[in-house]
């Protein structure tokens, strides 16, 4: 059911599959019926399928009325038409009607051809009195012959009454009924059989080609025959292609909806999945997926509807052996039994190893470096091989256990044909079972099995398919918590309005999901357009939580965030990151060129506006001396340019869209101080419309900033400029004086003595 749950958008394609395969159920269920007509009929009848023959002589059609009541010959009659020059008779009637008298005719010709053989006196008349059966044997002797029976017009009378009996066609059809009930052909194969042989007998007579007849029989049976099987063919071959199209469809739309999914995730969804596992679900996963629908749509619909199918084929066929078909069922069911037992909790963990897998493999070649220069490559060796060595012997189990299922199956298979075959025969011998419906038996036996076994092996493969389809369907219900505001909330500026870019943080408290503290406490500031806001602090004190909050990245526990006055949980997602140009921490480019990372954020920039940013970030002297300039190849990640290059070429890519506000989070680290003071320059002269906040680590990156904030522990301990946070706030101080001279600072060194003499006392007494 979980894997049916992704056709919920396909309910045609799934409506097409059943009809489809139902079609071909039918059609193959079809086959095994011909192939018996074409055996008992086309062969061993001589192509004579009917108790009442399409020609016949007046004179055996007369016989054949001597066993007829009144009312059955007056039926007979009106369907054959007037005797020709000959005396031969042609049926004239429709199938309906050939139909409706077969069954009285087919009698009355078994008695017209035992009568023609003989028929013991005894036998015949099967009368308590022997004085009756004395008197017909010394009339008629021991055997009886139809032409004695037409000559003979009266019986002797019993010796209680003494009366002669008329015997007409009346009184020998009560004679018809109860030599029937004397055979005993409850299914009326010996009553078939001996008609068929009046009817070639009456074909002689009407001189009838029967050699034309059974030519003809076979050949419309086998055209019939290919015929079907042609469209069991295009059947199967439709459904495959239905299966095929929409298992494709559905691995497209669910990749999709994952990729859509997870782009939209926030940092705290994205910490839910680790990026092994997100890859895993969204290839392995999906495949699995997309592989067992092909087979749902093909097989496992299939199976069950030929299946039934032949169920009711076998119980439609009395021969006596269905307890046969019991046997092997239950001995089918028990093998299903034992081997789920043994395989589904090795599937369940299945999909987990992979992914372990995948992790320790992604870790292996991401951290090839230093795994190499730690000479560890021993040690890694040794624990993917452990985690290997388990997937293995889990994948190694199952299919030993799929490889016993065969076997079983077969042995199943065979030891069900031998029996039928054997009680078969004996119904063969005695005449109450033809040797075409036995091997049409023997088929459907044989396509109920098949379709336990196919289910069986599909089984085998659905458990894991399940929790792959759980794996996608956690990821698709995890949705973010990070939404657009509702239409009634939402506040947007009109056509040439715009933003202004005034960011403020009013009393913001920040806690990540499920955990303990608070990660920012009682925040307050503004950055206004025009101005540079720094921030800076320890490691680990909450500066790249506090920026990720601007483009809700995260959402604010308490307080609010605001741009130009509006809380920005009310401005439209993509109108609010369209305002603000943010270089993340880690840097990041794409596989493509330099232009096209440039114009990432807009497709549609100029190149005018693409040189801008790219000359603003510095980056313009190393792409200017590669041949093929703005053209040059970007690898993924990267990984082909330097950090600095990379740095400045992400700083472009923020400046391009002319955002309102600028975000660099810790962005140029990996400048040189003199690229730092030129690109900062470049921002006061360039970019003076827009609000610029700035995390750093280096204090020359930030002490010309018009406001710096320091943050500790989550809380901002002091704000102001360079000058004033040097004189007022010890922790600015002492991360100045890490990083710089008294003389860079601007300090005596009897001043930064005293200043840190007095940094260490208010420590102390802190």
């Amino acid at each position: 059911m979980k894997i049916f749950s992704f056709l919920k958008n396909h309910k045609l394609s799934f409506l097409i599959a059943l009809v489809l395969l139902f079609a071909q159920a039918n059609f193959e269920l079809t086959l095994p019926g011909i192939m018996s007509d074409i055996v008992d009929v086309g062969i061993s009848q001589g192509g004579i399928a009917s108790a009442v023959p399409d020609k016949i002589t007046t004179d055996d059609l007369a016989d054949v009325e001597l066993f007829l009541s009144e009312t059955e010959a007056n039926k007979v009659e009106v369907l054959y038409s007037a005797p020709d020059a000959d005396g031969v008779r042609v049926f004239t009637g429709t199938d309906e009607e050939r139909s409706s008298i077969e069954s009285f005719m087919a009698q009355a010709e078994t008695l017209v051809y035992q009568l023609d053989q003989g028929v013991s006196v005894d036998e015949w008349t099967d009368s308590e009195d022997p004085q009756v059966t004395d008197a017909i044997r010394s009339q008629m002797g021991d055997t009886l012959y139809l032409d004695d029976l037409v000559q003979m017009t009266e019986a002797f009378a019993t010796a209680e009454t003494g009366r002669p009996v008329e015997l007409g066609p009346g009184s020998l059809v009560d004679l018809r009924h109860q030599l029937i009930d004397q055979l005993g052909d409850a299914d009326g194969t010996l009553v078939q059989s001996r008609a068929v042989e009046f009817v070639r007998g009456a074909y002689e007579d009407a001189e009838v080609d029967l050699n034309a007849v059974q030519t003809n029989y076979l050949i419309g049976q086998g055209a019939t025959m290919l015929g079907i099987a042609l469209a069991s063919a295009a059947c199967a071959i439709l459904a495959a292609l239905n299966a095929s199209r929409t298992s494709a469809a559905i691995g497209r739309e669910v990749r999709h909806q994952l990729y859509e999914q997870v782009l939209d995730y926030s940092p705290a969804e994205m910490n839910k999945f680790s990026a092994a596992s997100l890859i895993t679900r969204a290839t392995n996963d999906i495949q699995q997926i997309q592989m067992v629908t092909v087979m749902c749509l093909r097989i496992v619909l299939f199976a069950p509807c030929m299946g039934l199918g032949a169920v009711v084929r076998v119980l439609t066929t009395p021969t006596g052996m269905e307890w046969i078909l019991v046997v092997a069922i239950v001995t089918i069911a028990i093998a299903i039994g034992v081997l789920m037992g043994l395989t589904l909790p090795k599937f369940k963990i299945m999909q987990s190893l992979v992914d372990r897998n995948n992790l320790l493999a992604r870790e292996v070649l991401t951290g090839i470096m230093p795994i190499r220069a730690f000479g560890r490559q021993q040690h890694e060796e040794e624990r993917y091989d452990e985690a290997n060595r388990e997937l293995t012997a889990t994948y190694i189990f199952t299919n030993r256990c799929m490889a016993l299922l065969m076997p079983v199956m077969m042995i199943v298979m065979n030891a069900t044909t031998v029996a039928i075959v054997w009680f078969g025969a004996q119904g063969v011998d005695t005449g109450t079972l033809q040797v075409g419906t036995l091997m049409a038996y023997i088929n459907y036996v044989m396509q109920v099995i098949m379709s336990f076994m196919i289910l069986t092996m599909i089984s085998v493969m659905l458990p894991r398919a399940g929790v792959a389809a759980e794996r996608v369907q956690e990821v698709l219900d995890t949705h973010t918590s990070i939404h657009d505001p509702k239409p009634s909330d939402r506040v947007t500026r009109e056509k040439g309005e715009g933003w202004k870019g005034v960011v403020s943080f009013n009393d913001v408290t920040f806690a990540y999901p499920d955990a303990d503290v608070p990660t920012l406490e009682h925040i307050s500031f503004t950055a206004a357009p025009g101005k540079t806001c720094a921030i800076i602090g320890s490691t680990g004190c909450g500066k790249s939580t506090l920026v990720q909050l601007i483009p809700r990245l995260y959402d604010v526990t308490e307080g609010s965030v605001t741009l130009d006055g509006v809380d920005i949980r009310n401005i439209d997602l993509a109108e609010l990151r369209r305002t603000i140009g943010y270089v993340p921490q880690k840097r990041m480019l794409f596989s493509g060129t330099i232009e096209s990372n440039i114009k990432y954020g807009d497709d549609a920039m100029s190149d005018g506006d693409m040189v801008r940013a790219a000359e603003i970030a510095q980056a313009t002297e190393f792409i200017d001396s590669r041949p093929e300039g703005y053209q040059s190849p970007i690898s993924q990640g990267g990984s082909n340019v330097s950090g600095g290059q990379n740095q400045r070429l992400s700083i472009a890519r923020a400046l391009a869209i002319h955002p309102k506000v600028l975000v660099f989070d810790d962005s140029f680290s990996a400048l040189d101080y003199k690229t730092d003071a030129t690109l900062r320059a470049e921002l006061d002269r360039q970019c003076s419309d827009a609000a610029v906040i700035i995390v750093a680590q280096r204090i020359a990156t930030i002490m010309h900033a018009d406001e710096i904030l320091v943050l500790d522990d989550g809380r901002i301990v002091g704000r102001g400029t360079h000058e004033e946070l040097l004189r007022g706030c010890p922790e600015y101080l002492e991360i100045a004086k890490s990083q710089l001279s008294a003389a860079e600072l601007g300090l005596d060194e009897t001043a930064g003595d005293a200043a840190g003499d007095d940094n260490d006392m208010k420590g102390g007494e802190r």
